[in-house]
């Protein structure tokens, strides 16, 4: 046998389908249907209706064997305002609108900047659990995950980056939605197109959630969270809602319990606190750190 012949064990060969798509759009070509395609390398198949178990799978599957890959068993997830941004930014996004003469927005983002140290307490908070985790065994580490956005994401992600940590971002994407944040691990940076199953990662390797400030987003997985840990359909973690003053201005959740709509217990699901100190204390008291 010559030395051509030579066969690698470890050798991995997929059909060169994908080289083909990519020669096809190099040339600026229109995908047409083509039956003869590949089927996993065939776009117009995948984008079917009946495909879409198909895409949500794969969904599934990808962030999950990606994060396996880096070790990432445990999270801290942070979710809070696309729109709380640092004092800089505002103050740069103030002085865009002041000069378009656009004063609504400026009026808007005025307001917005009364709450620009959330964005540093979050940054804080992300170094917190990057700090814990240097140095600690594999099984013991901890690692920030976020929405992958700007605003109080972005500053999760920013901390823990700044402390020398890896750090998780699911995104979604939305008409409106700007690119993911530039401290997210690059290797650790997903994009979703369904909300369910970017969901279900938030959830699969939570070990503590922190909520701070924000709007409809934010809301949802607070509630989705709180939802699935009174329920047992998910163990109990650690549920901080940081910014207390805001957080009972928003929600009364006395009155649910008056009106007996939430029982008297269910208050005890999740905590206040307003320093990034105490969010990790409340994490480490319940497991003991």
């Amino acid at each position: 046998m010559s030395p051509n012949d030579t066969h690698d064990l470890h050798d991995k060969r997929l059909a060169d389908a994908w080289a083909t798509l990519q020669a096809h759009a190099d040339q600026g070509l229109p995908l047409d249907p083509d039956p003869s395609r590949i089927a996993f390398a065939d776009p117009e198949f995948l984008l079917r209706r009946e495909t879409r178990g198909l895409r949500m799978q794969l969904e599934l599957m990808k962030p999950d064997l990606e994060m396996r890959a880096h070790g990432i068993e445990s999270t801290v997830v942070v979710f809070g305002s696309a729109r709380l941004r640092s004092q800089e930014e505002m103050t740069a996004l103030i002085a865009q609108a002041e000069a378009a003469d656009d004063q609504k927005l400026a009026a808007r983002l005025r307001r917005l900047a009364h709450g620009s140290h959330f964005y540093e307490q979050a940054r804080a908070f992300g170094k917190l659990v990057a700090h814990y985790s240097a140095g600690k065994e594999p099984a013991d580490k901890l690692f920030v995950c976020t929405g992958g956005g700007p605003g109080i994401m972005q500053a999760a992600n920013r901390g823990a980056y700044e402390a020398g940590g890896l750090s998780v971002g699911l995104s979604i994407a939305l008409p409106m939605e700007e690119a993911a944040n530039p401290y997210i691990t690059p290797a650790l940076s997903f994009k979703f197109h369904y909300f369910a199953i970017r969901k279900m990662h938030f959830m699969m390797r939570a070990k503590a959630l922190v909520a701070f400030p924000g709007g409809f987003g934010t809301l949802d997985e607070l509630f989705e969270v709180v939802t699935l840990v009174q329920t047992r359909k998910s163990k109990q973690v650690p549920i901080v809602l940081f910014g207390s003053e805001h957080w009972r201005r928003l929600i009364d959740f006395d009155m649910l319990v008056e009106e007996g709509m939430i029982s008297p217990e269910d208050i005890h699901l999740f905590q206040y606190v307003d320093t990034p100190e105490d969010a990790w204390r409340v994490i480490e008291k319940f497991y003991e750190l």
